[in-house]
C-alpha cells in the first residue's frame, strides 16, 4: 500500500457534509505512515473545501471524473482535458433526440453553465449562485468544458445512462454518480478517473499493484478495476461492487477507515 486513492461523497462524505473523526485519523495515520494520498472525485475544484477543512488535506485532487487534476496547495490547475462547445452542442442535440425532456449544465474551468430548470425549486444550495440561461447562448469558443451534465426527472439513472451512453460514445464518455436522481456526467472520450490516477501513480513511480482505492458509484468503476486493491463500499451501486476486487463495509460504519486501519496494522504501522 504505497497510494490510496479515495472517492468523496458516498465514501468518505456523507450528505450532512461531515468526515467522520474515525476516517479522518485513518487518513492521516496513512499519511503519517509515508503513505501516499490522492482523492478522485466528481467535484469540481471550488467544491473541495471538505477536504482542506476536515482533512488538512493539501495535496493533489484528480476532479470533475479524471478530467482536472488540482493542486489544494497553491490553489491551482496542474492539468484539464477539455470537450470542445461545438461537441457540447452535438451531444445535447443528440441527448434531446433520445430524451426530450433532459436538461443540461455545463461545468468549465471559470465556472458552472446551467440551463432553466436543471435545478428544481428548493434544491441545489451548492448552485445558487449561478443564473440559469440557455447554453447556446452563454457558453463562448473560449470556454473549456470538463464536464456535461444532462438531467431527467424521471426513469432511473441507470436507464438513462444505458439509453445515452452509446448514442454520444464517438463525442464523450458517459456515466453517472448519483444514487436516484436521472443525472448523467460526460466528459472527453476516454477519460476516467482511473486513466487519470493512473497518470498519477505513475508520476510517482508506483504501480497499481501497490494502489488502494476506494469508491462507490458508477463513475468508480474504472478506478476500482485498475488498483490492484479496489475497494467497493458495501452500501455503493450494484455495479461498482461488482467491479471491485474487494468489499469495504457499509460507508454509515466507516467502511473506509476500517480497510486502512486493518491494512496498516499489516504493515506493522499500527491502527490510527
Amino acid at each position: 500500500m504505497r497510494l490510496v486513492a479515495s472517492d468523496i461523497d458516498g465514501t468518505i462524505l456523507g450528505h450532512d457534509g461531515k468526515i467522520s473523526d474515525r476516517t479522518v485519523r485513518a487518513f492521516h495515520a496513512c499519511r503519517e505512515a509515508g503513505i501516499e494520498l490522492v482523492f478522485v472525485t466528481g467535484r469540481p475544484p471550488r467544491w473541495l473545501h471538505p477536504l482542506e477543512e476536515q482533512l488538512g488535506h493539501t495535496g493533489t485532487v484528480i476532479c470533475s471524473n479524471g478530467a482536472v487534476v488540482w493542486d489544494l496547495e497553491e490553489n491551482r490547475l496542474v492539468s484539464a482535458r477539455t470537450l470542445s462547445i461545438d461537441a457540447v452542442l452535438e451531444i445535447r442535440r443528440i441527448i434531446k433526440d433520445v430524451h426530450p425532456a433532459a436538461l443540461f449544465a455545463a461545468e468549465t474551468l471559470t465556472g458552472f453553465h446551467l440551463e432553466p430548470g436543471f435545478i428544481e425549486n428548493g434544491s441545489g444550495e451548492l448552485l445558487a449562485e449561478f443564473t440559469p440561461a440557455a447554453l447556446a447562448e452563454t457558453l463562448t469558443p473560449d470556454d473549456a468544458v470538463v464536464k456535461f451534465l444532462a438531467i431527467v426527472r424521471e426513469g432511473t439513472p441507470d436507464d438513462f445512462l444505458a439509453a445515452v451512453r452509446p448514442a454520444v460514445a464517438h463525442l464523450a464518455f458517459a456515466t453517472h454518480s448519483a444514487p436516484s436522481v436521472a443525472m448523467l456526467e460526460l466528459s472527453v472520450p476516454g477519460v476516467n478517473k482511473a486513466v487519470t490516477l493512473a497518470e498519477y501513480a505513475g508520476s510517482l513511480g508506483i504501480d497499481a499493484a501497490d494502489v488502494v482505492a476506494f469508491g462507490d458509484m458508477p463513475n468508480d468503476i474504472e478506478m476500482l478495476r485498475w488498483a490492484g486493491h479496489g475497494y467497493a463500499m458495501a452500501s455503493g451501486h450494484p455495479e461498482a461492487i461488482r467491479a471491485a476486487g474487494q468489499q469495504a463495509p457499509h460507508f454509515d460504519d466507516d467502511g473506509v477507515a476500517q480497510v486502512l486501519e486493518a491494512r496498516l496494522a499489516a504493515l506493522g504501522a499500527g491502527r490510527p
